[in-house]
């Protein structure tokens, strides 16, 4: 048998895709033997047995001749994890029921949607080990050495601990310990990402034991933005898009859920807003679907947070009529950033009685699930009042405590219901608007922002549109005639070109160019994708494994144990396996290299000055 190698420097780990955890755990070491696992692992939390749904469908007669016949082809994808368990509905999470479920993921990763990693070895080689004579990892022992609390599952940004060890030794015994069940999810995902597919269809492996990680994320912040208002996507769109921030051990999914161009949220004491808003029929999320995707997401070690922006893109004027202004008016560009416009009105008490209305009803189904709700405040023109017979002024000094009116009344109402505000930037630097304690302010205009807002005191996520737009370099969506407009804007590039490639986000850090002392108040990032040109056709692909990226940024840091900052070429390796496993797991991202380059050593793709 082999001895243990000594123990491996993370840039060291990335050059080997045997060893291609992604995002890079904080400290790892590992060696070169070899052990198998099979479906008779023993696996206890807190000392007590677990017994896994998944690994006892597994054992009957008929999976097995299933799986035998079909020697874990694509097919074994109709073979859900969930075969005899599902998860508990309802906000009363226990953490047991957590583990379990992640258990049961880990599981389908490592012995149904395993990966045969022969798109990263060269073509034609031998890459198998001879499981003949290895060991075995016969025992996973779980423990979860603190309490979950009712805040564990809807945590402000840093309240949990998503720490964790995990160890294999020689022997074939792993455990994982952490302080939370959040961190035995983040544990799990790490866990199934030592382990290969034999080529046979047998049989499961790892070749790094002993294994030793401590891992711990360095920003407590880390999400993706969805628009879901600019176009339709099912519920299970926006799930697979939750499997793919678990299994990258991002944390949060901000749901755009309502835009002037459609309101797909059914809320039951205004039943309008869906009636007339949503894009056809049927197309609208019930507050039981609702409710049911906020639990998925807790079980995933992911919190949603829902948008509804406002003042501005809010196109409710058909369903309810009075309470907004600039409603597709043209030309547009006069009043908001895209057709069709529209905005609440300023000093209005009616408006203000809709928005109670409105939060009466929806927060108090999803205050279980989270900390956070969003009021946008992106990109308002005062111009809109220009429209209001009550008001018609765009003097900002006229129209700023109308506005603080206005959000103060939106954010009272929200903290009554035991959630904290976020706003997009524009409400805090551009209208001087005062927003409550612990308010997370967004941005996306820049470096000097997140800067500025940081030294203010202001908790900060930052979405910087020059590395984080993951919709950028798609070209210009709307229509233009011949004419001095199609002449000034050929070759009719977006806003934000060019694309933001995986590298280009790897490169920036949230706190870049953030005064030290300032720091502490950037709480990590968020990837926007705003969906005017991205259906649920390109979803996947423009996400992942771009969002990867960022992912280990914000988890691992920049720069590795020794201060180094850590490069493409030991980055890409990784993230191009971590691509493999997630098609394996569904998730259909793009490629980021040529596939020859994938196979062989980094150095052969290296660019050449």
């Amino acid at each position: 048998m082999l001895l243990p190698k000594a123990v491996l420097a993370v840039a060291a780990l990335a050059i080997s895709p045997a060893s291609a955890i992604w995002p890079v755990p904080k400290s790892i070491s590992t060696g070169n033997l070899t052990l198998s696992i099979d479906q008779t692992v023993a696996v206890t939390y807190n000392g007590e047995p677990v017994r896994i749904s998944f690994l006892d469908y597994l054992m009957t007669p008929p999976c097995r001749e299933y799986l035998a016949e079909t020697r874990l082809s694509d097919q074994t994808q109709q073979l859900s994890y969930a075969k005899g368990y599902a998860p508990p509905s309802g906000a009363n999470f226990k953490s047991k029921d957590i583990v379990q479920g992640g258990l049961e993921r880990a599981f389908s990763a490592i012995f149904q949607q395993g990966l045969v990693p022969w798109m990263l070895r060269a073509r034609g080689s031998d890459f198998d080990p001879n499981l003949d004579r290895a060991g075995r990892v016969s025992k996973l022992a779980i423990t979860q050495t603190e309490k979950d609390t009712k805040e564990t599952f809807r945590a402000v940004a840093g309240a949990v601990d998503e720490s964790y060890s995990l160890t294999v030794s020689a022997e074939g015994e792993a455990a994982i310990e952490a302080a939370s069940s959040i961190g035995v999810l983040r544990a799990l995902e790490t866990f199934t990402q030592l382990f290969y597919r034999h080529s046979n269809g047998q049989a499961s492996y790892t070749q790094l034991a002993p294994v030793k990680i401590q891992d711990e994320p360095k920003f407590p912040y880390r999400g993706v933005h969805l628009d879901v208002a600019r176009h339709w996507f099912e519920i299970e769109d926006i799930k697979r898009t939750i499997d793919g921030l678990s299994m990258n051990k991002l944390n949060v999914l901000h749901l755009h859920i309502t835009d002037t161009q459609s309101w797909p949220l059914e809320i039951p004491a205004l039943p309008k807003l869906a009636e007339k808003g949503a894009y056809a029929k049927g197309l609208t999320y019930s507050p039981d679907e609702i409710a049911d995707l906020y639990e998925y997401a807790v079980h995933r070690g992911v919190q949603i947070i829902m948008e509804i922006d406002m003042p501005g893109h809010v196109g409710i004027e058909e369903a309810y009529p009075g309470l907004t202004v600039a409603y597709d008016k043209q030309p547009y560009q006069l009043y908001c950033a895209q057709p069709p416009c529209g905005a609440f009105k300023l000093n209005d008490t009616k408006v203000e009685d809709f928005l109670d209305t409105l939060f009466d009803d929806l927060l108090p189904r999803i205050a279980p699930y989270s900390a956070y709700f969003h009021t946008g405040g992106d990109e308002y023109k005062p111009t809109n009042s220009l429209l209001d017979p009550a008001l018609e002024t765009d003097d900002v000094a006229v129209l700023q405590p109308m506005l603080q009116r206005f959000l103060s009344h939106a954010h009272d109402k929200i903290v009554d219901h035991g959630l904290l505000p976020m706003v997009w930037e524009e409400m805090v630097l551009e209208w001087n608007a005062t927003v409550p304690k612990d308010t997370i302010v967004q941005t996306w205009l820049g470096e000097a922002a997140v800067g500025e807002l940081a030294a203010a005191g202001h908790k900060v996520i930052d979405s910087n549109n020059a590395f984080y737009y993951l919709d950028c370099g798609r070209g210009q969506w709307l229509d233009f005639d011949n004419g001095n407009v199609w002449q000034a804007l050929y070759p009719f590039n977006d806003w934000c070109s060019p694309t933001k490639s995986w590298r280009l986000i790897y490169s920036h850090e949230p706190t870049d160019n953030v005064p030290e002392e300032a720091q502490k108040n950037v709480l990590g990032g968020e990837l926007p994708v705003w969906t005017e040109t991205i259906d649920t056709t390109s979803l996947d692909s423009l996400v992942w494994p771009r969002a990867g990226a960022a992912a280990e940024v914000w988890w691992s840091g920049r720069t590795d144990a020794q201060g180094k900052n850590r490069t493409l070429l030991s980055a890409r390796p990784r993230l191009g396996e971590q691509r493999e496993r997630m098609l394996q797991r569904g998730i259909r991202g793009t490629p980021i290299t040529q596939l020859w380059c994938e196979m062989n050593d980094v150095s052969r793709c290296q660019h050449d000055e």
